[in-house]
């Protein structure tokens, strides 16, 4: 029996171990928040960067990993070829300054052998063959190591700079390369043929990268004092070759998925191309999707949201187009898991957010494809009628911004039909949309030029700084190294620090440096993070001397503000457990940020909270509060801490040992957190969220505050409801009820005036109140024909509607003159979702023979046919429904 997939990941890793390697585990897709370089990890050694750096240190020399990878440039080739996938295992051994290129290639022989059992007949191997630029020759090394264990040197090819030179930039580390390579016999080629030529008889499997130079400037090598390996070894194309089958599709980790889709679909592997297509897209998405969303990405429009949305979108779409019945994204989740969940129990453990964010994108892009594809189809007629060669690009950015149609699905669809798209065009108009939106940049320059500072003071002072600020703040310590003043800051390096550096979401620390003789003072005002997380320099402002290295001086930490934020951090994770309690484990958190004054917390969540639900929230917080709970920080291993349930911050990098802090027994709060809390809850006072707003598609934010904060808010609140009380001549408790009566009042007097002939003519707006309809995550949408005498009050009438329906989006139409007028107004929570108002009006006066347009909030629009002025409202809010559904 050939090998199966877990059989090659388990014989790899426990190989490499017997022969000293330490195992690492899978890191996330999303790469630790100090790697901005990738959305997505790409390479087995992509989050073993800082260890190759310098940076951090390894846990050690010899280290060997299955890596979850995901490579977003192939997600159009999926389906097209037999061997192009998005997400995939990379298996590698890696050798930090240990071994280096007799051992891997006495290790890389060995594995293939005797390991895997290739014959060893059938290998053939690729080495450098020089490049004058770079002045090196072949690596005659390498040909030497590959002859010493067996391999002919007839099958030891020598290629080019391009095929076997390895660097991950113009400057920087780099190296030499050797690649394994299987022979699959003349019935699959010529004999003349080659490894890493264009044919389909040698297959690479395996990558020695030999990390021995550094290049800078470009084409100039300095050898690196300490040479590593970097190899990288393709699960999934590795098990083609082992269970001999011409496509990775048609492997053991893939078939149960193509099965799957054969089910559904009532339609065949192999029967056509169209077929044959759609199953290798949806099972090669519906593994990608599913690792996704466990890793804590959601489907937005933004970054790696937007790349989740994208193959959930593409796998959507030709799951459709091969007859498969709608919410079928959560059945291929389950097929995934059960494959793969033994080896990666993160799909079990976030089984029910899986579901979750698959089945509403599902179920909302399936209108949107609806509505698309049928405009799409209108578009491709009309072109083909006009023997025009492709799509214009303001035809399909329309598609894309105001129906929601991506792109890519217009490209694909356009392609099958063999016409174009004009993308440059398209793209012209997204930057100018961009252009428009954009607010202002906001300057980082001046902050990326201190912290570049700030790390080469650290690399130059040869020691780290010693963190002393959880068990104190005031710390007697000395000035290890610092920088000149400049700019009115000097960056200084403490041997002992009681300052928390910014970090997991918490402000730095405030305070002040002063010198122990008494003749110098510095504020703190910042503390930046450096070496991973693992070094720190504070930032200070002097205020009286100056301080010198060597000098023995007091640190003094802020002890109110560090209190106060404390309280608030604490308060973040008795938050972050509430909703997970209160709306479901698909809750997790997405950013925060803690400072003195207030904290706001971002998680996962489809739609706004409603007012009881954020009672519930707040109430289960303050319970915890009251309860006086002990809050402990605890130092264990990752896998305990994963065991015991803790939570991890989504795009946070740990180690084998971590620090967890938990509330109480643990059952309620557990979170992997390097911050500062609390000892009990009694501390945090009082917990009161005071706004909940959208941060990002499908993403909330609460902010709120705790302690003395709170309690003002709080008292301002009464002194607000007392005046009112005075006012209206009533008790505090009496408020509502008489704000009511006025309320009452006042539409009495409203409708009084209407009837009377006002402005706004006899339009009952009472009436037009109970038309509008509920759509999700709070939103309302109200399309309507009033009849007025003056087309000027059609503002007027919208927004006393916007007044009372709060978040919605409203179009008003009416005829007066022998023309249309529209109006339409949209709240900016709507916008924020992609409705916007100058669109939807445009979209219903193209009806009417028309045009108009204004602010994404307020728009107003005319028309020349008013007998289409019924399809026209029709079509505003079918435009309103599509914006909010994709």
């Amino acid at each position: 029996m050939p090998m199966t997939s877990d059989e090659i990941r388990e014989t790899y890793l426990s190989f490499f171990q017997q022969r000293g390697h330490h195992l690492l585990r899978s890191a996330p897709l999303v790469p630790a928040t100090h790697d901005p370089s990738v959305l997505l990890t790409t390479a087995g050694m992509h989050p073993l960067k800082p260890y190759f750096q310098g940076v951090e240190a390894p846990p050690a020399r010899r280290l060997t990993s299955c890596q979850k990878c995901f490579r977003s440039t192939d997600i159009e080739n999926v389906g097209n070829t037999l061997r192009h996938l998005t997400f995939f295992e990379m298996l590698g051994n890696f050798s930090i300054g240990d071994y280096f290129k007799a051992e891997v290639i006495r290790f890389a022989w060995e594995l293939s052998t005797e390991g895997f059992g290739l014959d060893p007949d059938r290998i053939w191997v690729t080495v450098f063959g020089g490049d004058e630029e770079l002045g090196l020759g072949p690596d005659e090394e390498a040909i030497e190591l590959w002859l010493q264990v067996g391999v002919p040197r007839e099958r030891i090819v020598e290629c080019d700079r391009e095929d076997n030179f390895w660097q991950a930039g113009p400057t920087g580390p780099c190296g030499p390369c050797s690649e394994l390579y299987l022979d699959r016999g003349l019935e699959f080629g010529k004999p003349d043929d080659l490894p890493a030529g264009e044919n389909e008889r040698f297959l690479e499997f395996w990558n020695l990268v030999f990390m021995q130079f550094n290049q800078d400037p470009v084409n100039t090598l300095t050898p690196l004092p300490s040479k590593n390996i970097d190899t990288g070894l393709g699960l999934n194309r590795f098990a083609a070759m082992l269970q001999g089958k011409e496509s990775v599709f048609e492997t053991d980790q893939f078939w149960p998925l193509i099965e799957l889709g054969q089910e559904l679909s009532g339609r065949r592997y192999g029967q056509d191309e169209e077929t044959t297509r759609a199953l290798r897209i949806l099972a090669d998405h519906s593994r990608a999707m599913t690792f996704l969303v466990a890793d804590g990405v959601v489907p937005s429009n933004e970054d790696r949201g937007y790349i989740l949305r994208r193959v959930m979108r593409r796998a959507i779409q030709h799951g459709r187009r091969i007859g498969i019945e709608p919410g079928f994204l959560p059945r291929f989740a389950d097929e995934v898991e059960r494959l793969m969940g033994n080896a990666y129990p993160e799909l079990l453990e976030q089984r029910e957010a899986i579901r979750k964010w698959l089945a509403a994108e599902e179920e909302s892009f399936g209108r949107t494809l609806e509505q698309g594809t049928r405009m799409l189809d209108e578009l491709i007629a009309q072109a083909k009628g006009n023997g025009e060669e492709g799509l214009g690009a303001a035809d399909v950015f329309q598609l894309h911004d105001t129906y929601g149609f991506p792109i890519e699905v217009t490209r694909e669809i356009a392609a099958e039909h063999d016409l174009g798209v004009d993308e440059s065009g398209f793209e012209a108009l997204m930057e100018q949309q961009r252009t428009r939106a954009r607010l202002g940049g906001k300057g980082g320059g001046a902050k990326d030029e201190l912290r570049e500072r700030a790390v080469e003071l650290a690399g130059d002072a040869g020691f780290q700084s010693e963190f002393t600020g959880y068990v104190t703040t005031a710390q007697e310590t000395t000035v290890g190294a610092l920088e000149a003043e400049r700019d009115g800051r000097v960056l200084v390096k403490l041997v002992e620090s009681p300052f928390y550096a910014a970090g997991g979401g918490q402000v730095s620390d405030s305070g002040w440096v002063r010198c122990a003789d008494g003749d110098c003072r510095a504020k703190v005002v910042d503390v930046l993070r450096v070496a991973g997380g693992a070094d720190q320099v504070v930032v200070v402002e002097p205020e009286q001397g100056a301080l010198k290295p060597g000098e023995q001086v007091h640190a003094i930490v802020d002890r109110a503000a560090r209190h106060a934020t404390e309280a608030n951090h604490t308060a973040t994770h008795l938050l972050h457990a509430a909703l997970r309690r209160r709306l479901g484990g698909h809750v997790r958190q997405a950013g925060s940020a803690v400072q003195p004054d207030k904290l706001r917390f971002d998680f996962t969540h489809g739609h706004a909270l409603s007012p009881k639900e954020l009672r519930d929230v707040e109430d289960e917080v303050n319970e915890w509060i009251l309860a006086n709970y002990p809050v402990r920080a605890l130092t264990t291993t990752l896998d305990e801490a994963k065991s015991l349930g803790a939570m991890a911050l989504f795009g946070e990098k740990y180690g084998d040992v971590v620090r967890m802090v938990e509330v109480g027994d643990g059952s309620f709060s557990r979170e992997l957190c390097g911050g500062t809390h609390v000892r009990s809850t009694a501390e945090i006072g009082l917990f009161r969220i005071t706004a909940e707003t959208s941060s990002a598609a499908n993403v909330r934010r609460i902010e709120a505050i705790t302690g003395p904060a709170a309690v003002t808010l709080l008292r301002a609140h009464d002194e607000a409801l007392r005046d009112a009380a005075t006012e209206l001549r009533a008790t505090p408790e009496q408020v509502p009820a008489e704000v009511g009566k006025l309320r009452k009042k006042v539409k009495q007097l409203e409708k009084a005036a209407k009837q009377g002939g006002g402005g706004n003519g006899a339009v009952d707006v009472d009436q037009l109140l109970a038309s509008a309809t509920e759509h999700g995550g709070g939103a309302r949408v109200l399309t309507a024909i009033v009849e007025t005498g003056d087309p000027k009050a059609l503002p007027d009438v919208a927004d006393r509607l916007k007044g009372k329906l709060g978040d919605a989006a409203i179009v008003l139409g009416t005829v007066a003159g022998g023309r249309v007028h529209l109006v339409a107004t949209v709240a900016p929570a709507l916008v924020e979702r992609g409705v916007k108002a100058g669109a939807i009006v445009k979209v219903a006066a193209e009806v009417t023979g028309g045009g108009g347009g204004g602010r994404d909030t307020m728009a107003r629009a005319g028309g020349r046919d008013p007998e289409k002025l019924a399809e026209a409202i029709d079509a505003a809010r079918s435009a309103i429904e599509a914006a909010l559904a994709g």
